[in-house]
This record gives C-alpha cells, structure tokens and sequence, in this order.
C-alpha cells in the first residue's frame, strides 16, 4: 500500500480515530515517560514529530518544553491537530520525503506500522539524513515473533520482532541505544527502538 492509501483511510475515520485513541489520555505512562526522557536527551535542538496524525504527542512534548514540530500526511489531521493545539507547530509531509536537515531528533511513534517491509530500509535512510551526527531516533511499533501483516482496525499493519526492526535501523547508518516490547492487555505487543545517527 501507499502513504497516499493509507493517509486517504485514516482521513475518512480521523473523527472516530480521535475519538478512541487520538488523546493524551489515551496514551500509557509506561510510553509517556519513555517518550519523554528520550526528548529530554535530544532537547539541545529540534525535535520532528513524523506521522504525527492529530497532534497529541507533538503538543505534549511541546509543553514539555521540547522545540519540536508535527509532520503528517493526512490533511483531516494536520487540520484538526492545529485547530486543538494552536500552540504548537504542524506541517504535512511524509516520512519518505522530508525536507529536514540537522535535526536534534525524529519520533516516529507507530507511524511506520502501515509502511510495507520493503520500504521501511529507504525510510530510516532517510531519517539518517534528516539528523545531525548524534541525533536521536524513536520508533513505536507492534512487536511480533514475525515480520508479518495484520489486519489493523484502518488498514493493513506489520509485527516487527524487535530484534529484526533493530538490525534495520543500524543498517541505516544508527546505532541501537535501546529496544523495548511489553504486553500491553488487551491491546496488541508493543515495541520500542532508540538509536542515534553515526557520525
């Protein structure tokens, strides 16, 4: 599938997307304090939020003091995460084609889970360029024994094992700094990757 395809799903369901996960509240402490204590790391410069969808982590993070600034390619998004956070910064765009340079750090909180296998490689390259040497990367997903699709509520996802999205990730030109995966009942297996970019 494409970035446009799925953006185009999201879009039709961004109200009802919202509605059941689009909030702070409806984030685990477990991922705030995860999040958070990685954007205090990289906090010496600009932080981008990719795949941002309605904003909620962006404007957290930019009360947590946190220069930071929402990417996200679904306008029913973009739109409604400025409307509800107007102090904070969104723009639309994509992961594959970012028009970034020396940033502190990208998060990309489970905003690679629709992204084919084969394309999440020229992605993270992608990332790498965007960073200054050093910069951080954060990446949420759902962990799996395989690499495999699965019927995601929107559109079609992808299990990561750990280990395996963390070979991926280096392979881009990073360092692995962290991987996490926990139960989370009753939702699905997360999972967590840190790196920093070589220099």
């Amino acid at each position: 599938m494409t970035t446009e395809q799925t953006s185009q799903a999201y879009g039709k369901r961004a109200d009802e997307y919202i509605e059941v996960v689009g909030t702070m509240a409806d984030t685990s402490p477990i991922d705030r304090e995860r999040v958070g204590a990685w954007a205090r790391e990289h906090a010496a410069g600009q932080i981008l939020d990719v795949g941002c969808g309605p904003g909620q982590w962006t404007n957290w993070l930019h009360e947590q003091g946190i220069d930071v600034i929402g990417v996200d390619p679904t306008p029913e998004f973009v739109d409604r995460a400025r409307r509800d956070y107007p102090d904070a910064r969104f723009v639309a765009g994509r992961a594959e084609s970012l028009d970034f340079a020396g940033l502190a750090g990208i998060l990309a909180w489970f905003s690679l889970i629709h992204t084919p296998p084969r394309d999440v490689p020229a992605i993270l390259a992608q990332f790498a360029r965007c960073l200054e040497p050093g910069g951080g990367l954060m990446l949420g997903f759902f962990e799996g024994p395989e690499l495999e699709p699965f019927d995601h509520t929107i559109i079609t996802a992808y299990y990561w094992p750990v280990d395996e999205l963390a070979r991926v990730v280096e392979e881009a030109g990073f360092t692995v700094t962290g991987r996490h995966a926990r139960d989370e009942p009753p939702h699905r297996r997360q999972g967590a990757v840190t790196a920093v970019r070589l220099g």
